[in-house]
């Protein structure tokens, strides 16, 4: 009785593991407590807890491991270069004048959301297949049109993602593995087709890009030896962007080093001008260049027997699918689109929203964008939440990842390298969802990006992967 009495006495210092109002309360008491974050191995579902209890058998585990070493070995090996700019027909495996290529995984005309349907249409009208986004959607709807995931065509394609033959791309070859990504140029703007915007602004934008900044790019890149995209990635991580939504570093290094190759080019000095202040106008010019970079790497990794690394995570605005590195070739995991929750532009409200959308979520399946939060703390202006969170937001992400990138770091962090390597098994065992940060187009067709914030996958489709990796496995 005297040590139980003692311990009444005494002052108590409680962990609290479940509901976190019990550490509220104690601390109303004036107790010291600590909340521990702990939710039940793959959210208490039995089935996903047997999944688990399998692939932890020692033999299961081991191969596990083994194929994970290989894939994440594969991605930090990766050498990610830029070797040029072409248009899409003449580049992109598969692709036809009548194709269009969109974001996250496969999605019929009839199903896809506002912004995308926005997009597809200027797509159509922008390579002469109909005269107005009217006749534009008519075209869609007839079955003229073979719709595809950019993925599916070793393409990446930031928000609705759409691709059509004309568009120029990125041509970034893996020097290590000898694999090729592609994606297409950043139109800059907030009024955009990646953002469902339509308009004759639009596509007068999209016929300049493709008879003055392609062909110059094009021509320029000529003159080069390449441009090394991880290196390039690393020193923008060190001056302050996580280069997936903050590019401001990256699109200087970039159009830097485009710049010697640009002015020997036999285009106009008016046409040079017009380039540069293109560039200029936007910070997000380089966006585009490291989601094909991390395609470049993350496809280097796919199709490796019995491992369970996410080489794929895409939003069509519908749906949101992860493919995994030991499920070779197209097989996509999905569940809901989820809302994306930050500060939106003047007059336009939560409910005008679009829900999670694009390719760009690439990036934090290498290990940048969200995952490097703590690299650019100003992104919290752009995305809400605060410095604190940013940094949080790193450190959680290594929870879930079974490596850091030695070639990427974050100074903040003491150098350590990003998160890389996203484990099915850890999301399910612990409940803790890959962070993105995004921007956020209106929910309706031809209106274009209202905002930007951060979301999450649904568990859906990693417990998904996770019971069917559990069955292949053997």
């Amino acid at each position: 009785m005297s040590k139980i009495n003692e311990l009444f006495n005494s002052k108590i210092s409680a962990i609290n593991v479940g509901i976190e109002f019990f550490k509220d309360d104690m601390l109303k008491q004036h107790a010291s407590a600590a909340h521990l974050e702990w939710k039940p191995p793959g959210g208490g579902k039995p089935e996903l807890i047997k999944a688990l209890d399998k692939l932890e058998n020692v033999d299961i585990s081991a191969k596990i491991e083994a194929a994970n070493k290989v894939a994440v070995e594969r991605i930090l090996q990766s050498q990610p270069v830029l070797i040029g700019f072409d248009q899409a027909i003449n580049v992109v495996p598969g692709m036809t004048k009548t194709t269009i290529l969109h974001a996250g995984p496969p999605i019929t005309w009839d199903r896809m959301c506002g912004g995308m349907k926005g997009a597809v249409t200027g797509a159509i009208v922008f390579e002469g297949l109909a005269k107005n986004v009217e006749e534009a959607a008519e075209v869609a709807a007839s079955g003229q049109i073979t719709f595809s995931p950019c993925h599916e065509h070793n393409c990446v394609g930031s928000m609705a993602g759409v691709t059509s033959a004309s568009m120029f791309m990125h041509v970034v070859e893996n020097k290590t593995y000898g694999n090729i990504a592609y994606t297409n140029l950043s139109e800059q703007m907030s009024k955009i087709l990646r953002m469902g915007a339509n308009d004759e602004s639009v596509i007068a934008r999209l016929n300049w890009m493709r008879d003055v900044l392609g062909p110059m790019l094009r021509d320029a890149m000529k003159l080069s030896n390449g441009i090394d995209l991880r290196l390039m990635l690393a020193q923008a991580l060190h001056m302050g962007d996580e280069c997936h939504n903050r590019n401001n570093a990256g699109t200087s290094l970039l159009i830097q080093a485009l710049t010697p190759y640009i002015l020997e080019t036999n285009y106009t000095t008016e046409q040079k001008r017009e380039v540069f202040d293109f560039v200029a106008s936007s910070d997000y010019f380089s966006g585009p260049t490291w989601m094909a970079m991390c395609k470049c790497a993350l496809d280097a990794a796919h199709g490796i027997e019995n491992s369970t690394i996410v080489t794929t995570m895409a939003r069509n605005g519908v749906e949101f699918g992860i493919r995994v590195s030991g499920m070779a070739g197209n097989t996509w995991f999905t569940g809901p689109a989820q809302k994306v929750v930050g500060p939106m532009f003047a007059g336009y409200k939560p409910e005008d929203s679009g829900l999670d959308i694009g390719d760009s979520a690439i990036t934090e399946t290498y290990g940048i964008g969200g995952f490097a939060m703590a690299a650019a703390p100003a992104i919290v202006a752009l995305v809400g939440g605060t410095v604190e969170e940013a940094l949080g937001f790193s450190t959680k992400m290594k929870e879930i990842t079974t490596a850091e990138n030695p070639n990427v770091t974050i100074p903040l962090l003491n150098f350590s390298g990003v998160p890389t390597g996203i484990d099915i098994r850890s999301v399910v065992q612990t409940g803790i969802m890959p962070v993105i940060n995004t921007a956020i187009a209106h929910k309706d067709a031809g209106i274009g990006m209202i905002g930007a914030g951060i979301t999450y996958p649904p568990v859906d489709c990693f417990e998904k992967a996770l019971l069917t990796l559990s069955e292949e496995i053997k």
